[in-house]
């Protein structure tokens, strides 16, 4: 993800160019941070790179919701993440052939928080899972119990696939989420910080975390 602390990076079109030869193949950025054309550029340049792009919604109110979910749709992504009110936005994504992965639980603040007990957070998962959506959007270690008991319990619960999305910010987390399973995983601000590689450069971090998923 081409974020930092929940906002696509101003500079992310130029971090793109320098990680565009690294292999990822999912590639992504907030709905927030940069202005629509802006934006629309950035999608355009990952796409026409081969690119799997998706767009994480971290708008916070309905409408605001409503209109990044809009807006990943007019710009034309592979995957609309994040984001409540499922309800008001399914509806909206059906039939565009954009895959869909809310949010679950409770979501506070910005950056994203995830609240409420695990059991509350299983039940929701089933819900949004019986309205149709494609996936869920798990924002497990932006919660503030069991992380790995959460991802199981949600894993069990439920037949979509899961992005585990926030705050990876080591090599153990991601070799954690190859050990889990796990669908996909975010991981953004941990690169711009250098978090996983002594190399200077956002090139090094993604490499670091190639070869610790291989």
């Amino acid at each position: 993800m081409l974020t930092y602390s929940d906002v696509t990076i101003w500079n992310a079109l130029d971090i793109f160019h320098e990680m565009r030869d690294t292999g990822v193949r999912f590639v992504g950025c907030k709905d927030v941070g940069l202005p629509k054309e802006k934006l629309r550029k950035l999608v355009d340049m990952m796409k026409n790179a081969g690119r799997t792009v998706f767009m994480e919604v971290v708008s916070e109110s309905e409408e605001a919701t409503l209109r990044s979910v809009r807006t990943g749709i007019e710009l034309g992504v592979d995957y609309l993440i994040g984001g409540a009110f499922v309800d008001r936005c399914l509806p909206v994504v059906k039939e565009t052939g954009i895959k869909y992965f809310p949010y679950i639980g409770k979501i506070v603040g910005h950056p994203c928080l995830l609240r409420g007990s695990i059991e509350d957070i299983v039940v929701d998962a089933k819900r949004v899972e019986k309205l149709g959506v494609d996936g869920i959007n798990l924002l497990a270690y932006r919660y503030d119990g069991d992380v790995e008991k959460l991802i199981r319990e949600v894993q069990r619960a439920v037949k979509i696939p899961l992005v585990i999305a926030g705050s990876i910010d080591s090599l153990e987390r991601v070799k954690k989420m190859v050990d889990l399973q796990v669908f996909a995983f975010t991981i953004g601000g941990a690169v711009l910080e250098k978090k996983f590689s002594s190399g200077n450069t956002v090139r090094d971090q993604i490499v670091a975390v190639l070869n610790a998923i291989k």
